[in-house]
This record gives structure tokens, C-alpha cells and sequence, in this order.
């Protein structure tokens, strides 16, 4: 076993049936460069997520394409795991789960077992709205005109019958405890203190069960296969299944002890995600007697121009693959680590993406990286390339630290800004033609200067920071620039 520190991150796992938007490639992102620089710093990571493949809305879409919910779920998610590349992970630390998986399903069990035997888990009727969208029941003052305000549009089912329900309601002091013992829990702040605020009022139990006669798409309950768990319930369990819980190796010596219980298990999810994953998940571990997550990272929502919501129907959704197809993996990243605020809710244009990528990357960062490796090509010929530091800013490791990815990655454009502008004080390429000497320090200076913002580079772009990195080991320009500028 590694003796290196160890670190997990996850994200949410989507509905294995969804395709991915500019949501989740926020969560991919910002998680990838969490868990990148976490490997930096020399960090064993172990970087979890998957697809969610239980519930209505995958029964429904199987039925619809006359498939059986298995043979859907499985050509979904060999689709979803070839998707996501498009997004640069480091699959050298990434691990996928299906809730399918017959070891999660027996976890997801267990989990249940464990909740109930600890009288946390009961039964009775009762009546309720719907939205299967949500896969969530709502209340009456979560809805507008009548509809869920995320899916509108969609009827909202009404559910009447004999359910298990959780008793979430036996964990508002827990949970506010919990909460003031970890004053860090939750980033942002604002977030947490919503969660707070919203823990402190008092927890309603909730339903995690459904008739398998009206809904056969689900794990069954141990010990009465007449309900199937609700989806949420099994999901939540990932976080665990996927280190090999319960197994008893896994919990005494294996990925579970490693980093579950000696790690720092912190997951990235979106605001709507707010309560499932920092009051009903960690209700749900108390329940089960394994402790809590360590920190939960919380994103706002990418929006239209002026915070509208994307939408098909209104056609201002901006999909990643064609963003990708156009620009490149580096460019989507960029805009969603630099132009996305880290936990507000910022819109995504093609008009502000086009901007900042022909302003940062092609004017910025590719033209600053050609002008300095052509000068160096022509006058430092022989030198010895820099050495690496391999000590990155404080400034832009605190930022990271923080998750305040927006911060970290201002930094290292402030860096570049700087160096260009140093050039244009200094002009080297006019000083080395009339003080060979002294003009050569100054281009030897301006290529440790751009290594250094390689070096921060790693982990927001890796595949950019490797190319400068090698140019100048080289000591040559790039033979085809960096970022094409776009009209």
C-alpha cells in the first residue's frame, strides 16, 4: 500500500441516461483539478464517479426504446464513460461505479440493514407529489402553479401506498452538532449556512422505498421484495461501495480505511445537491454507524446571458461537445476554471466563451508563450533550459486549498498579463542587438517566468502546460501555435 497521504474526492453521479451538459462539465472539471493538483502535491488519490442507473426515469426510457432496464443501463453507460473524455480527466486516478454493479447493490443493502437494525428505518402510508424528474417527492411550497419549478411541464405523480421511510427527523440535533463541531464542512460559507439554517428549522422523515409493482427498476429491500429502495437512497451509498465497503478487508486494511476513514473524503456537487449530500447523506452515515464525509464542495449553476436557465425549448443551452469540437478540451477547461466564478451562478455564452478564449488564450497565453520561446530560440541557443522549481505560488496553492478555483486560475493569468507587459518595458528583443549580455539575462528571465506559469498550469491545463514545458526543454517555438486565434 502506497505511503503517500491519502485523498478522495467524487463527484454526483449523473443518470446513466443523460446526456452531459454544461452542468456536469463544471463538476468534472473543477473535480479534475482538485484531484490533479492533489497528485501534485503528492497526494495517493483516489478520484471516484459513475452513473446512476436506478429509478423511474431509466425504467421509463428502457421500456420507451424496448429495451430491458439492464441493457439500457449498460449501452448508457459505455456511452457516458467515452463521453466524459471530453472533459481531459486523469484516468490515471479516475475510478467509475455503476450502481448496477452487484457489489454496490449488496453495500446498498447492507447500508439499509445497518440504518434499520439501529431503528432508523420504519413503514407506513401515506400520500404524497411526485416529480420523477427530480426523482424526489415535493411539497407544496416547493412548487410553482402546481408543477415542480425544475421540471415544469412534466405532471407530478401522486403517490399513495404503504412506503419505508427514514428518520431523518431524529437527526436535527445530530446534524447541527456535527455541523458546529466542523466549522469547514461545507464550502462555500454562504452555502453552509443555508444548510444550517435549513437543518435548524427541523427534518421531516422521508420515503426510501417504492412499490416494485410500480416501479421494478431498483435494488430490493432486504428482507421484503415487494419495494425496491429509493434511487437516492442506493446512489448516496456509492461514496463507500465504490472503496470497497462493507468488505471486511476493505474496512480493516483496504480502500475504505485508506481513504474513507484516513482520508479527507470530500465531494464536488452542484447547489441543487445541497441537501442530499451535507444533511440527508450525512443522516444516512450516522444512521449507519460510518463516520461522516469530510468536506462537501458546492458549484453554483451555469446559466444563459442575464441567469436565465438553459433550455432546449428556449434554445440557449451551449453543449460541451460542440464547444469541444470547435475549440478544444484546454479551451472548455479554461472558461469553466477562469470565467466561472467557483460557487455562484455565472452564464455560459458562446459570444463570452469566443471572447475570452481569442483575449486569454490565443492573444494571452499562446501568443506570450511563441513570443518568448522565439527569442529564446534565437539567442539562447547552447544555454541550459531553466531548472523547474517545482514550488508552486503560495497565493495560487492557498486558492486551490480553498477550492476557489476562479481565484487560482486569475493568478496564473495576472502572471501572464505581467510578463507581457514586462517585455513591453524592457523590450529585450531591442537590447540584445546593442548588449548581447544583458539582453540575453532578460530573455533567460522571461522563459523561468513562463515555466513557472506552466508549472501553475498542470492542473487546470494539462495538456498546454506539458507542450510549453517541452518547448522549452527544446529551447524552440511551437511549430503551430498554441491557441488559433478565432474571427
Amino acid at each position: 500500500m502506497s505511503s503517500e497521504k491519502p485523498f478522495y474526492l467524487t463527484t454526483t453521479l449523473p443518470y446513466v441516461n443523460a446526456d452531459l451538459h454544461m452542468g456536469h462539465a463544471l463538476e468534472f472539471v473543477r473535480a479534475d483539478i482538485i484531484a490533479r493538483h492533489k497528485k501534485l502535491q503528492g497526494f495517493d488519490v483516489f478520484f471516484n464517479t459513475g452513473t446512476d442507473e436506478h429509478g423511474m426515469k431509466i425504467y421509463e426510457k428502457a421500456v420507451a426504446g424496448g429495451q430491458t432496464p439492464q441493457e439500457f443501463t449498460d449501452a448508457s453507460f459505455a456511452r457516458f464513460r467515452e463521453s466524459v473524455k471530453i472533459f481531459g480527466l486523469d484516468e490515471s486516478i479516475l475510478h467509475f461505479i455503476r450502481t448496477t454493479d452487484t457489489h454496490h447493490e449488496a453495500a446498498a443493502q447492507e447500508f439499509w440493514r445497518r440504518c434499520d437494525k439501529n431503528g432508523y428505518i420504519y413503514k407506513k402510508n401515506y400520500q404524497t407529489k411526485y416529480c420523477v424528474g427530480c426523482e424526489e417527492a415535493k411539497t407544496d411550497s416547493e412548487l410553482v402553479n402546481g408543477e415542480c419549478s425544475v421540471h415544469p411541464g412534466r405532471a407530478l405523480e401522486i403517490i399513495e401506498e404503504e412506503n419505508y421511510f427514514f428518520k431523518y427527523s431524529a437527526f436535527t440535533d445530530k446534524l447541527s452538532k456535527f455541523y458546529e463541531a466542523n466549522p469547514n464542512f461545507v464550502v462555500p460559507d454562504f452555502r453552509y449556512n443555508e444548510i444550517k439554517a435549513f437543518v435548524a428549522r427541523g427534518l421531516e422523515d422521508f420515503s426510501i422505498s417504492r412499490l416494485a409493482t410500480k416501479m421494478p427498476w431498483g435494488i430490493p429491500v432486504p428482507g421484503d421484495e415487494t419495494h425496491v429502495m429509493y434511487v437516492w437512497f442506493d446512489a448516496l451509498t456509492n461514496y463507500i461501495s465504490t472503496l470497497g465497503w462493507p468488505d471486511a478487508e476493505s474496512v480493516a486494511n483496504g480502500d475504505f480505511k485508506r481513504y474513507w476513514v484516513e482520508g479527507t473524503p470530500t465531494q464536488y456537487c452542484g447547489k441543487d445537491n445541497l441537501r442530499f449530500q451535507s444533511a440527508m447523506w450525512q443522516a444516512m452515515l450516522m444512521a449507519a454507524e460510518v463516520p461522516n464525509s469530510h468536506q462537501i464542495v458546492i458549484n453554483g449553476f451555469i446559466t444563459a446571458d442575464g441567469g436565465v436557465k438553459m433550455s432546449k425549448t428556449l434554445g440557449n443551452v451551449v453543449d460541451p461537445k460542440d464547444v469541444v469540437a470547435e475549440y478544444g478540451t484546454e479551451a472548455l477547461r479554461f472558461f469553466l476554471a477562469k470565467e466561472v466564478s467557483s460557487f455562484e451562478d455565472s452564464p455560459f455564452t458562446i459570444e463570452r466563451f469566443k471572447a475570452a478564449y481569442n483575449a486569454h488564450l490565443a492573444n494571452g497565453l499562446g501568443n506570450l508563450t511563441s513570443r518568448i520561446l522565439t527569442l529564446s530560440e534565437k539567442h539562447l541557443a547552447g544555454m541550459t533550459p531553466p531548472a523547474s522549481s517545482s514550488v508552486l505560488p503560495i497565493e495560487f496553492q492557498k486558492e486551490l486549498e480553498a477550492f476557489d478555483i476562479q481565484k487560482a486560475a486569475s493568478f496564473v493569468w495576472n502572471k501572464v498579463q505581467e510578463l507581457d507587459q514586462t517585455i513591453q518595458s524592457t523590450e529585450p528583443f531591442k537590447v540584445v542587438k546593442v548588449d548581447e549580455q544583458k539582453g540575453r539575462e532578460l530573455i533567460a528571465d522571461l522563459v523561468v517566468k513562463l515555466q513557472a506559469i506552466a508549472e501553475m498550469l498542470v492542473s487546470i491545463l494539462p495538456e498546454t502546460s506539458a507542450k510549453i514545458l517541452t518547448q522549452i526543454a527544446l529551447n524552440k517555438k511551437p511549430e503551430v501555435p498554441l491557441f488559433l486565434r478565432k474571427e
